[in-house]
């Protein structure tokens, strides 16, 4: 049985029937699929006739041979047989040569509502920027948050009541892919599994999407990102790392490379905001990875990550509910991050524990210091330590995370 992710399956249900493209973006494995699966079950419940749905995986051996747009228009055109609504569902479209050209031709020719998914961004926004403009909407999936994960413990294992800091120290080590929701797995099984799907997305959406060469000066990138979650990234710190491993680098090379990563989802980019110029800057961002389970499974498991990974997961949270997320930096104080999303805004803090006071000066001060009137947080994994200064709020990350609103 398929669990019902319905922060996506609202963004999508908003949009059926108008004339858009519906793409479904995301990390390899992160549920594009099945969303799509769920679409279809929607879609019949709705009293469509099933034979007006027109599924194709192109990840599956059966569709192998439709590996260009004239041969995907041709297969979708035979199915057509009259003038009824069709619903066009494509599965990893970017396995099809020229496939945007094949869409565009289905939403002129036909009667159809199209939905693609897709495991590359920079592939889908270029070829889409160039035939849809304007003709599109974007529904990028996450892989599952915490709350989604407590939905599939309690849909595995229906007669228990979930410790919900124990859960969360599993989810902060297990991730979020949800192939490793579906049944019990050891940490260990559980990294192989995820490694592999780093590898998938590594060769496939990354070293064959760019035409990259030096595989092994990628992997370098990575683990230098990796083992730099949610500290400030800057050239020359990547040079003098590089040059420490006896390499040369050409830093415009490191800068593609990342731009790669983040175009298959691995890695993200957050830019730093300064709060009192109120500008986006131009250095010193930091970046994320797409799922802290990829951290370990290339790293392996280091507690030092501890607060990186934390902010890491505090971020994703935030993209998922559809902030536009930036580091904030305040004079010459940080805050961790400002998240905004229409006219909300929310100011974010992320410790790993309140052990002494210097930590809590650290993290309080500089959100006592914006005087605005919009809420703001201290997140950390204390269980005792809980406390309100002056308006800021200090939550445990896990009831952070189950918020209903922040």
């Amino acid at each position: 049985m398929m669990i019902k992710r319905e922060l996506y399956l609202n963004q999508l249900r908003s949009f059926i029937d108008k004339p858009f493209i519906k793409v479904i973006s995301g990390l390899r494995r992160s549920g594009k699929s099945s969303i799509l699966m769920l679409l279809r079950d929607e879609l019949l419940n709705l009293n469509t006739v099933e034979e007006n749905i027109i599924y194709i995986n192109f990840e599956s051996f059966e569709f192998s041979d439709i590996d260009t747009a004239e041969k995907l228009y041709n297969f979708v055109h035979e199915k057509i047989v009259n003038l009824k609504r069709y619903y066009i569902l494509l599965d990893e479209i970017q396995e099809v040569s020229s496939w945007e050209k094949a869409v565009n031709s289905f939403l002129v020719d036909f009667n159809a509502d199209i939905y693609i998914t897709g495991s590359n961004s920079r592939l889908l926004s270029s070829e889409l920027a160039t035939y849809l403009t304007g003709r599109y909407i974007e529904v990028q999936v996450y892989p599952l948050s915490f709350a989604e994960c407590l939905q599939f413990k309690q849909n595995l294992l229906p007669e228990s009541t979930p410790d919900i800091y124990k859960e969360f120290e599993r989810f902060l080590r297990l991730g979020g892919f949800p192939a490793l929701h579906t049944g019990e797995y050891t940490f260990e099984t559980a990294y192989k599994v995820v490694f592999d799907i780093y590898s998938s997305a590594i060769l496939r959406d990354t070293v064959q999407r760019y035409n990259i060469r030096d595989v092994e000066l990628l992997e370098r990138v990575v683990k230098y990102v990796f083992d730099n979650v949610g500290n400030r990234f800057s050239a020359k710190n990547v040079a003098d790392y590089f040059k420490n491993q006896h390499r040369k680098i050409d830093l415009n090379t490191v800068y593609n490379y990342l731009m790669a990563l983040e175009g298959a989802f691995i890695i993200y980019k957050i830019p730093r905001y300064d709060v009192k110029g109120k500008e986006i800057l131009k250095t010193q961002e930091k970046y994320f990875v797409g799922d802290q389970s990829l951290l370990y499974a290339v790293m392996g498991f280091k507690d030092r990550l501890i607060s990186g990974v934390l902010e890491n997961i505090v971020m994703l949270e935030l993209k998922r509910r559809g902030y536009r997320v930036f580091v904030g930096k305040s004079d010459d104080k940080e805050i961790d991050f400002i998240g905004e999303k229409n006219e909300k805004k929310v100011y974010i803090q992320v410790a790993y524990m309140m052990t002494e006071q210097s930590t809590i000066d650290r993290e309080f001060t500089p959100l006592l210091e914006i005087k605005d009137h919009h809420p703001k947080y201290v997140v950390t994994m204390d269980e005792l330590w809980k406390d309100n200064i002056e308006g800021v709020r200090q939550k445990h990350i896990a009831d952070f995370l189950l918020m209903v609103e922040f």
